[in-house]
């Protein structure tokens, strides 16, 4: 049976890159430890045709500029201890995700749409455990849907004793679909709603206010309007006090990325992205330093955003998020690299050297959110450890988070560049977890601590293909008679493959161990989500989301599945 159903076109191409001076949603304001990050949304500034950004509702572009404020807080204002979130609306705090946005938009975009914003709801809790950086919102009006998951993402929450003011999740009975980033999970794990007042909340399309409100933890305070101001000042006081932020440090510029697009090639200044749209595939080849790492911290201030790391994880950053969006049907994803692995190995001394020093952790916690994309970028992720190539310490995290890793033996003829080799440094171990939890030696050697043992003694070794086969941190090593063919048969197979089976095959292979809030907010509930997101009775013609403010209720189909 062929599939009629219309087909939104794909937007056109999503830049992820912004700036404050160019945001037409969000306003910073500093004033020594505190910091307010203002939602002011500009209706008209949609990042696609077809609608208005009414009543503090967001798309894409709203969170493209909320993920940048974020990062500019850590980077830009280090002596910033507490963000106070608000509205700059006076009777709306923010109605969430648009209504509008969503029925029109490709399912593709809507599920993109979504990680997005998780990871970004991510990076500001991150800020907090990490950066102790912490979030405190403050609630007057109407905290709605993806509003209110916005303040589930912050330490605490203020809510005005007015009468007006609320908190809900009404996704399922106005939409027929779900709180779809991560307010379901935040509600019970995070903030230890009990599941049965759970259950009401999101069942309760004008959601919950007042006493109540408190009384279930759904918010820590309600204060009356004529009290507010005190209340947030006496509540961000505290939260700063538990903030170890240094007070006179100097932040440094996020300068915009050195980026160049050629037809199919994005160059940056320490990547190279290759798109061959016929065989489905892109290929990323990271470029090693060029120069040894600074001498201390005050060469490294100086440098700021063109450190090498910093600059390569945001590069990487960027043009992950780009073939996200842009190139969808790019399904295969490889990585490549060329540079001197000693200095690599050298720069992630230097950090864990320096790990108490403001900006070389937030360097660190930058490579942990980076890599975390990796993980969680729906395409087929393999690594080709070649001759000189440079996976080596935070680099080696590419190469443990891809699917598969291919190592050649030796060297092909002609060829004058050392041999293929890896090596570990102490950032392997604990620096960068993933979702689950567990760093990716601990993931990949689940049940197998001697591998992981046997790892840590060879750290700082340059280990040979046969070595790192042994050693488990490559899927299989060939010499140079069988390489090439290997791993041709392998792109070929996997552009033969379901794209949907891959995904959910490779999702459900990525996170073995323990179950997070992470895990469950990506796994769980974002997959009910993306198969929501394809029923009738959410999209089809009499849909939640298409008969929505129209006056007349979704025609919903009764059968369970």
């Amino acid at each position: 049976m062929s599939d009629t159903t219309e087909k939104p076109a794909a937007p056109a191409r999503i830049d992820f890159e912004t700036a404050p001076e160019r945001y037409r949603h969000w306003r910073i304001s500093v004033n020594g430890p505190i910091a307010e990050l203002i939602l002011d949304v500009d209706e008209n500034a949609t990042l696609q045709p077809g609608y208005q950004l009414k009543l503090n509702s967001y798309d894409l572009g709203v969170d493209i500029e909320l993920a940048d404020a974020v990062q500019r807080l850590r980077f830009e204002h280090p002596g910033v201890k507490v963000v106070v979130l608000r509205s700059g609306k006076d009777r709306v705090f923010c109605a969430g995700a648009n209504i509008r946005m969503l029925a029109g938009s490709s399912h593709a975009h809507k599920v993109n749409f979504c990680k997005f914003t998780n990871e970004t709801r991510f990076a500001m809790e991150d800020a907090s455990t990490g950066s102790s950086q912490r979030y405190l919102c403050v609630i007057q009006g109407t905290a709605a849907g993806g509003g209110y998951e916005l303040a589930l993402a912050c330490d605490e929450i203020i809510l005005a004793d007015d009468g007006n003011s609320s908190v809900s999740l009404p996704e399922l009975p106005l939409l027929a679909v779900l709180p779809g980033t991560g307010g379901l999970t935040r509600v019970t794990d995070k903030r230890k709603v009990r599941r049965d007042r759970a259950d009401v909340l999101c069942t309760l399309e004008e959601g919950l206010k007042g006493k109540r409100a408190a009384e279930w933890r759904v918010v820590d305070q309600v204060v009356p309007r004529s009290r507010m101001d005190a209340a947030v000042t006496e509540a961000a006081t505290r939260l700063a006090a538990q903030s170890d932020r240094p007070a006179d440090a100097q932040g440094i510029e996020l300068a915009p990325l050195k980026r160049t697009r050629d037809g199919n090639t994005v160059t940056y200044s320490s990547l190279r992205v290759e798109i061959d749209h016929p065989a489905r595939r892109a290929t990323l080849t990271v470029l090693g330093p060029e120069t040894a790492p600074p001498a201390d911290t005050e060469e490294l201030q100086r440098e700021g955003a063109d450190f090498w790391p910093l600059r390569l994880s945001r590069e990487l950053d960027d043009a992950l998020l780009d073939l996200r969006a842009n190139e969808r049907d790019i399904g295969t994803l490889i990585f490549k690299s060329t540079g001197d692995p000693q200095r690599v190995l050298a720069y992630d001394a230097f950090l864990e050297a320096n790990g108490t020093h403001w900006l070389a952790r937030e360097i660190v916690l930058q490579w942990k959110r980076v890599l975390k994309r990796i993980d969680l970028t729906s395409r087929s992720l393999v690594a080709l450890v070649e001759p000189g190539s440079c996976f080596a310490g935070t680099l080696a995290e590419i190469v443990l988070a891809c699917d598969r890793s291919f190592m050649l033996i030796g060297a092909e003829k002609g060829d004058n560049r050392a041999p293929a080799a890896m090596a570990l440094s102490s950032l392997n171990f604990a620096a960068y977890p993933m979702s689950n939890g567990l760093s990716r030696l601990a993931t990949r050697f689940l049940g197998e601590p001697e591998s992981i043992a046997s790892a840590r003694d060879t750290i700082g070794s340059a280990l040979d293909a046969e070595a790192c086969e042994e050693a488990g941190l490559v899927t299989i090593a060939y010499d140079t008679i069988d390489y090439a063919d290997e791993v041709r048969i392998f792109l070929e197979e996997r552009a033969s493959f379901s794209a949907d089976g891959l995904t959910g095959l490779e999702a459900n292979l990525r996170f073995a161990g323990p179950e997070t809030m992470e895990t469950k907010v990506f796994g769980r509930l974002t997959a009910w989500q993306n198969w929501i997101f394809q029923r009738p009775n959410a999209i089809g013609p009499d849909g939640a989301l298409k008969r929505y403010g129209t006056g007349v209720k979704a025609d919903f189909d009764p059968e369970r599945v």
